[in-house]
């Protein structure tokens, strides 16, 4: 059952990186790449419980603060055009 939940969220990954190549703007591809960190999050998750490691999901943490401060650093950069 996990496994095929984690099928399902790789292959909704995929069809979000065509929207990370093909964007028509940079908020769009900018948007497509958060939701590909967050659904790696979610893989970490299913993983973590697969096997029985629950250290896992500090590491799918610690990721979604750096996808989190990643994205809003990234917006910031654009609008000022710089992060001081």
């Amino acid at each position: 059952m996990f496994t095929g939940a984690a099928l399902v969220v790789v292959f909704a990954a995929v069809l979000v990186l065509y929207r990370a190549i093909k964007g028509p703007r940079v908020y769009d591809r900018l948007l497509a790449v958060n939701v590909i960190g967050t659904k790696t999050v979610i893989l970490m998750a299913l993983i973590g419980f697969m096997y029985e490691r629950p250290y896992f999901l500090d590491v799918a943490l610690v990721y979604a603060l750096i996808n989190f401060i990643a994205t809003i650093a990234f917006l910031k950069y654009r609008e000022l055009g710089r992060l001081d």
